[in-house]
């Protein structure tokens, strides 16, 4: 199998029962072998995603001062600065209907008002477009998971009904001054069950680590989303399927002033659902003790910030 698997999902929409089944087959074992790919035959428009670039482009052009007006923490909304080696910044916003099962909760500060930036009107609309285009084009992919582990059609959807997601439209600039030891995105594996990735064609690599240790590009394909499993997802399928730890290069000296604008989705299931061994032979041999998505997510992002 390729590094990163290329799969068109037009026999998916298509609606035809067999090539159903070879799309789930295709995307099983990307996520077992790779725990990543890229698909083409999505709904997700060209226009929108480069609708979305620019209209964000002003804000990271501002100064630091002023962005630091909406400076927050990861896991939260507004303008994440860069830390440390890594290069890039973002901009992060997420839904803000607050879901009725989770009010009173500590999940309940995952939601609420987002801090959009005064001086780019045309933001919020085209980045909400944006964002619910990805939910549909997720759900849409939960159920290709569904398949794939012979369960319910809406095994993992109906566990995913709150509408849990966040965008992070993440700005690599240009990297003249960066050092030998600079990555525009450090290694990472993502927290929840699947991230959406609009990437553009340039010179620093998005790099997926194999199972023996390697790093490998992940190349690029015009129109193509990027697609991988996360922790959550590794965990409900027993490990089954990958989290793969991934990071961006900066270019290569001969291109020093390259900028590169990536708009990512994560998606994670309902705060309260269940996260256990699913029902099926499908599932790997991992045996993890049950949790809610709420705490292995609250886990995971207390120690984002305890580091």
């Amino acid at each position: 199998m390729a590094a990163v698997p290329l799969i068109d999902l037009t026999p998916w929409y298509a609606a035809d029962p067999a090539g159903r089944r070879q799309v789930a087959t295709d995307v099983d074992r990307a996520l077992c072998e790779v725990g990543f790919l890229q698909v083409t035959g999505h709904p997700l428009s060209t226009a929108l995603r480069e609708r979305v670039r620019q209209e964000v482009r002003p804000f990271f052009a501002l100064p630091t001062t002023e962005k630091a007006e909406l400076a927050c923490f990861p896991g939260g909304r507004g303008w994440i600065p860069p830390a440390g080696p890594v290069l890039e910044e973002s901009f992060t916003f997420g839904p803000e209907q607050v879901p009725p099962a989770v009010v009173g909760t500590p999940e309940e500060e995952w939601f609420g008002p987002n801090s959009w930036p005064a001086g780019t009107p045309g933001l919020a609309a085209a980045a909400t477009a944006f964002a619910d285009c990805c939910a549909a084009l997720a759900e849409d992919l939960l159920r290709v998971f569904a398949l794939a582990l012979d369960l319910d059609d809406d095994f993992f959807v109906s566990r995913c009904t709150g509408n849990t997601w966040s965008v992070d439209l993440t700005w690599c600039p240009a990297s003249a001054a960066a050092g030998p030891a600079q990555l525009r995105t450090g290694e990472h594996t993502d927290v929840g069950t699947l991230t959406l990735l609009d990437r553009q064609a340039g010179s620093g690599e998005l790099q997926v680590r194999t199972v023996d240790g390697e790093w490998v590009d992940a190349p690029f394909v015009p129109g193509a989303l990027t697609v991988n499993a996360g922790d959550l997802l590794a965990r409900w399928t027993g490990d089954r399927w990958r989290s793969t730890p991934h990071r961006v290069l900066h270019p290569p000296a001969e291109v020093p002033l390259e900028e590169l604008l990536s708009l990512v989705f994560s998606h994670q299931p309902d705060p309260l659902a269940v996260v256990e061994r699913l029902p099926t032979a499908a599932a790997g041999p991992t045996r993890y003790e049950p949790v809610t998505a709420g705490q292995f997510l609250r886990s995971r992002m207390n120690a984002i910030s305890v580091g």
